[in-house]
Formats: structure tokens, C-alpha cells, sequence
């Protein structure tokens, strides 16, 4: 087996790369002169190396507290909880958010190993015992694994005086509800919102 062959197998263990797009990439980087795949190599290690976990919220960060825990101009008594770092992220280009985050580091899957201990439950536990929140917003992926880890998070907050919500899930902007999937639909009809002019 050849280097080629190592750098495309390699390339097909990231997240929606097959063979095809693996190999079209191997060739791209054998293509451009060799300066752009030293510094591709360089970003790629300063990145595993200066990036780590905020030790508050768990989002992705070069410095501890990340900048969004250390912000003072952040609604402290407001959590929005995500699945991944990268849902930090997606959230925060909206510019529709100025609350904190917690970011569990996955979602309850029994058959994938997973359960409450994996994830950081007790760490959001502590953060609401230690400042005041008033609200938790849910923010994880509609499928059977963020329903559930949903649901838990509505278990262990049932005892506190603090407000739990869900981020509204449907029919996207500009979508046509010929195209939208069964569950889709059931979910807009539930979390159907008054009409006011």
C-alpha cells in the first residue's frame, strides 16, 4: 500500500468523506504545491493542540473560561443546553442569543453505550446550584436519542424553580409541506404557536 492509498483511507475516517471524496482530496493535496499541505499540517496541529474544552461549559476554546463564559454582558440566569461544541456555534451565528451554553457532550443512546454518566448532567446540576438560572433552553437534535436526553433534563430539573423550554422544531423558511417528512409535520402541529397580526 502505498502513502496515497494510506492518506485516502485515512481521509475516509472523517465525517461524510467516502472513498470518492477521500481520493478527490488526496489528489487535490498532491496537486497544489507543498507549502499548502505543510501548512494544512500545521493548522491541523495547532489546532489539537491549543484547542480544549471550557471547564464551564464545555464548548470548544483556546482560553479557560471560554469567551462566552467570561463575557459580562451575558444573561447569566439563561442556559441553552446542546449536544456538541459545534451546536455552540450554530446557535451563536444566529446573533439571536446573549444567554450561556452547556454542552453535554452527546445524547442518552442505550444501544450506543451512552447513558446519563457519560454525559456532563451533574456538571449543569452544580452550575444551577452555584448562580441563579431562571431558564433552561433544550437545544438537542430532534431524534429519538435528543427526545430522551430532553426528557431527562426535564426529570432532574423537576424539583427547582427553573423555567424549561424546547427550541421549536418544523417546517424550515421557505419550505413546501409537500416535502416535508411525516414527523416533521407532527412536530409542527404540536408545537404550534397563537397567530397574532
Amino acid at each position: 500500500m502505498t502513502s496515497l492509498d494510506h492518506l485516502i483511507r485515512t481521509l475516509t475516517n472523517l465525517p461524510g468523506i467516502g472513498r470518492k471524496s477521500a481520493s478527490r482530496i488526496a489528489y487535490y493535496i498532491l496537486k497544489k504545491e507543498k507549502r499548502f499541505s505543510e501548512t494544512l499540517a500545521e493548522q491541523i496541529f495547532k489546532v489539537k493542540q491549543n484547542i480544549r474544552s471550557c471547564s464551564v461549559c464545555g464548548n470548544y476554546t483556546e482560553c479557560d473560561p471560554c469567551d462566552i463564559c467570561s463575557d459580562p454582558g451575558r444573561d447569566r440566569t439563561l442556559i441553552c443546553v446542546v449536544e456538541h461544541p459545534q451546536d455552540v456555534h450554530t446557535i451563536e451565528s444566529t446573533g439571536e442569543y446573549r444567554g450561556l451554553f452547556h454542552v453535554l457532550g452527546g445524547a442518552i443512546s442505550p444501544i450506543d453505550g451512552v447513558g446519563p454518566k457519560e454525559l456532563t448532567f451533574d456538571k449543569l446540576v452544580n452550575r444551577t446550584n452555584k448562580q441563579p438560572v431562571k431558564e433552561i433552553i433544550i437545544a438537542t437534535n430532534p431524534t429519538v436519542e435528543g427526545d430522551t436526553t430532553a426528557l431527562y433534563l426535564v426529570r432532574i430539573f423537576t424539583d427547582k424553580d427553573i423555567r424549561m423550554s424546547r427550541l421549536a422544531s418544523g417546517i424550515p423558511v421557505g419550505g413546501d409541506l409537500e416535502y416535508a417528512d411525516k414527523l416533521t409535520l407532527a412536530r409542527s402541529l404540536r408545537g404550534r404557536i397563537p397567530f397574532s397580526s
